[in-house]
């Protein structure tokens, strides 16, 4: 039976805190305390958690030595091992629900949620000036990225989007190789990924029929209040608990699920900025709304001051680019990027964590006895969600990818998510948010909501 959707949130008093803000990706800014936390005067964060299994749990058991005070999840039965381990946190199915009665009671929410309800949960939290973790992809749709962007710098919260790479020494390294002029000048980008795998035990499925066919309501889920934001369907296990990447209403895909850990070290490194065209190049055939076996994508970028521009171009489905003799590589990991550069290139896996040059056994093994200056503050404790708690507390830096940095890395995966999904070519104005070569696909920059989900629009 489908449960009509209320608004519980209340008007409560936005509580203002003496931050500044960084547009910086690692700032060296350390912040003050900040005022007002709840803590019981241990020096502790009373923290919220809105989705409590899957990546829940690694949020939480990286925070669990805050004070966890509220665990929002719309199914019981996920969110079972969260509320044993946590006794004392009181149990929500509804994050607003749990703000209007907990909003006093909670410096700082993490969110780990399905891709399509990230930007309501946190809009809401930061409306009420709570600082925010939402892991990645920071939000589903280009207008939600903007918006988050805004509502950061209106409410002085401290962001994060949870992409544990762009927290290493990996990642540090490629920038500073580059900066150093170790690759010279950077004209091409190559990435692959080897999924989407369907299969019951990973992430993406096909389903027998298209749409699934409507199943009963497990018992403990609202599954009204799972699909949040997005139209109403019947419920089907093809949807959840994994497998809702695959369809584009609720998911970004492959793409969207790695393109913020894979190309993060190139955005980051070349100062990309928005592509002003993505074209899909291959895209093999898929029922509508519903992730391709195979793709390949191909983003162009325009000269940034003095750096050259950049073609980017993305495999996935088990494709790869063409092993060049260059390299030096016997052959291609299964996953991996390549920078590739007029003097040199360097390769990551699927994360930034581990660089590589693609230079000869012996000269490589010189250059790790001998690498450029480090530049860059490296963070103490490699994790995206320590980086956010310390500048919280004011013990560290601003976190390397809050919603600043966060949304544009994302914007430009989700333009790579729209060309695949339409399977089109996207010649976009990101000064205006629009695609200039069709205005039917402007639609998606900004996707409907269902009534009471509608966040954001006083921004605007």
């Amino acid at each position: 039976m489908t449960i009509k959707i209320k608004l519980f949130m209340k008007k409560l008093s936005r509580r203002s805190f003496i931050t500044k803000t960084s547009t910086i990706a690692a700032g060296t800014l350390i912040l003050p305390g900040i005022p007002g936390c709840k803590s019981k005067g241990n020096g502790k964060l009373n923290l919220a958690v809105i989705g409590v299994g899957g990546r829940g749990k690694a949020g939480w058991n990286a925070c669990k030595d805050e004070n966890i005070v509220a665990m929002c999840d719309v199914s019981m039965t996920s969110a079972a091992e969260g509320f044993k381990t946590f006794p004392d946190a009181r149990r929500f199915k509804d994050f607003r629900v749990m703000f209007d009665k907990m909003a006093r009671d909670i410096d700082a929410v993490m969110v780990s949620t399905p891709d399509h309800t990230h930007f309501a949960a946190a809009m809401a939290a930061m409306e009420l000036g709570k600082h925010v973790l939402v892991e990645k992809p920071l939000a589903h749709n280009i207008w939600q990225l903007r918006t988050l962007r805004k509502a950061a710098k209106k409410y002085k919260v401290i962001t994060q989007m949870g992409n544990q790479g762009h927290t290493t020494n990996g990642i540090r390294q490629v920038k500073e190789w580059y900066d150093a002029g170790i690759l010279g000048e950077v004209k091409e980008v190559l990435a692959w990924f080897n999924g989407p795998e369907f299969k019951e035990t990973g992430y993406f499925l096909k389903p027998d029929s298209y749409p699934p066919q409507e199943e009963q309501v497990p018992e403990g889920l609202d599954w009204d209040l799972w699909l949040g934001p997005v139209a109403s369907r019947p419920y089907s296990h093809y949807y959840i608990p994994r497998f809702w990447r695959g369809w584009y209403e609720l998911g970004n895909g492959e793409l969207g699920d790695w393109a913020c850990h894979t190309l993060d070290a190139p955005f980051w490194s070349l100062d990309l900025g928005m592509p002003v065209t993505v074209d899909s190049v291959l895209r093999t055939p898929s029922p509508e709304g519903f992730v391709s076996d195979q793709s390949v994508l191909e983003f162009k970028f325009e000269a940034r001051g003095n750096k050259p521009p950049v073609t980017l171009k993305w495999y996935e489905g088990g494709i790869k680019p063409e092993n060049r003799k260059e390299w030096g590589l016997s052959e291609l990991p299964d996953s991996g990027m390549i920078m590739v550069g007029d003097k040199v290139s360097l390769m990551t896996g699927g994360r930034p964590n581990n660089p590589k040059l693609l230079i000869p056994d012996e000269d490589w093994m010189k250059f790790t006895q001998n690498m450029p200056t480090q530049t860059l503050p490296r963070v103490k404790e490699e994790a995206p969600h320590a980086e956010w708690i310390s500048a919280i507390k004011g013990e560290g830096a601003l976190p390397g990818s809050q919603f600043e940095y966060s949304a544009r890395l994302t914007e430009m995966s989700l333009l790579g998510v729209l060309a695949q999904k339409l399977n089109a070519r996207i010649e976009y104005d990101a000064d205006n948010m629009k695609v200039t070569n069709n205005p039917d696909f402007d639609k998606y920059i900004k996707e409907p909501v269902r009534k009471g989900w509608e966040y954001g629009e006083d921004l605007w």
